[in-house]
Order: structure tokens, then C-alpha cells, then sequence
């Protein structure tokens, strides 16, 4: 894959792109601030990008805002975004579009290597890739957490790993069900939660954070 790194943080940087190349991956460009972060996405049309939410020159959230314009020139143009914190509107507002390709990972879950190259694969393919440390925090905290007290934990489960952007295939492997088993699962869920399902995994994905993150 042709990889772009936007991340402002020498040693961060250079860890990934020596982690990238490691997976026998290519980066084609690197970035450090918002700018210099839309410019190369344009120039390049990477594969996949890898950009850090709160860059130079503000050190607001001039990556995440560089991702949008991107993908709003180049359209599903595959994006994986990092932040420091968990920011559940992040992963809300880059799934919005529909258009796939599109993950948000938390800066600590790139030093597991295997998670992070497979969430960058995923995310390549125009899938959806969510750190699983922000889908427990949104499992386990505010209000969505009375109304999902009506699912079984193996549907808790498959909620937690299909937000995550896994899809039925990929859930019953990691769960050791089959995929028939999952899909009454799902469809058992999504009725208990009142949630719309969708055949489209993208669509899914902001489905089931959308309710997550519902008051």
C-alpha cells in the first residue's frame, strides 16, 4: 500500500513509518502540520492515510478538518485518524458522509502493531476501523448504557465488535460462532435497540455510534 503519515511528533512519526515499512508497506509522504497534511493527501491520493487530529499551526483540529477536505475533493479517499483522547465526535462526524474508508484510533493502540497494520488494511479497502478503547468507553458510560441493558452479553458482544467495524465474517471468527449464529444475533440487537440494520458495513458502523451516542 502507498501510506501518507501526517503527525506533527518527530518520534510518533518515525515510529510509524518504520512500523509501516516493517508490514512491507510504502509511505510516499509525510506531513506536520494541517496544511502541508491537505496538500500531500491531494498530491499523493494515498492508499491510506494516516492523519493525527490536533496538528500545527493551532494544535486544534486542523488534521481531522485536513481529512474532511480531502475526502469532500476526493471522495472516500481512505483516511485513519489518531487522537490523543477518546472524542466520540470525531469518529461520528468522519463516518457521516457514508462514504467508507474511515477509521479513528487512539495515538496508544499504534504501539500494537498487528492492530494497528489491520486497521490500516481495513480502512484501505474502504471499510471502517474504531479503536476498540473508544467502543468500551462508549459501552460503559452515559445514558446508552440503561438501554443496552436489554441485550445478552453475547449480543453486547457482537455490538461492541461490529461497532468496532468488523463485519459478520469477521466477528464470528473472532468470536468462534458461525456467521449464521451472528446474524440472529444482530438481528436480535438491533431489534432490542430499535436500530434500522443496513447490509452496507459503513452505514452500520454510524448506526450503532449514532445510538451509542444518543441521549
Amino acid at each position: 500500500m502507498r501510506i501518507v503519515v501526517a503527525e506533527d511528533l518527530y518520534l510518533l512519526r518515525d515510529g510509524m513509518v518504520r512500523l509501516i515499512e516493517a508490514y512491507g508497506h510504502e509511505v510516499v509522504a509525510t506531513a506536520t502540520t494541517g496544511p502541508e497534511t491537505l496538500e500531500v493527501l491531494l498530491q499523493w491520493r494515498p492508499d491510506v492515510a494516516v492523519v493525527d487530529v490536533r496538528m500545527p499551526p493551532t494544535q486544534s483540529d486542523e488534521g481531522l478538518r485536513a481529512a474532511i477536505a480531502a475526502r469532500r475533493e476526493v471522495p472516500g479517499l481512505p483516511i485513519l485518524i489518531l487522537s490523543q483522547h477518546v472524542q466520540q465526535l470525531y469518529a461520528r462526524e468522519l463516518l457521516a458522509d457514508g462514504a467508507g474508508g474511515i477509521g479513528y484510533f487512539l495515538k496508544d493502540s499504534v504501539f500494537d502493531a498487528d492492530q494497528f497494520i489491520d486497521a490500516l488494511e481495513r480502512v484501505a479497502k474502504g471499510g471502517t476501523a474504531v479503536d476498540p478503547a473508544v467502543i468500551a468507553r462508549l459501552l460503559t458510560s452515559g445514558p446508552s448504557n440503561r438501554r443496552l441493558a436489554k441485550l445478552t452479553d453475547r449480543e453486547l458482544d457482537v455490538l461492541g465488535l461490529m461497532a468496532e467495524g468488523l463485519s459478520n465474517q469477521a466477528i464470528s471468527k473472532r468470536l468462534f460462532l458461525s456467521e449464521s449464529a451472528i446474524s440472529k444475533y444482530t438481528t436480535s440487537m438491533f431489534g432490542k435497540l430499535g436500530i434500522s440494520d443496513d447490509e452496507n458495513g459503513n452505514r452500520r458502523v454510524l448506526a450503532v455510534l449514532t445510538f451509542l451516542n444518543r441521549p
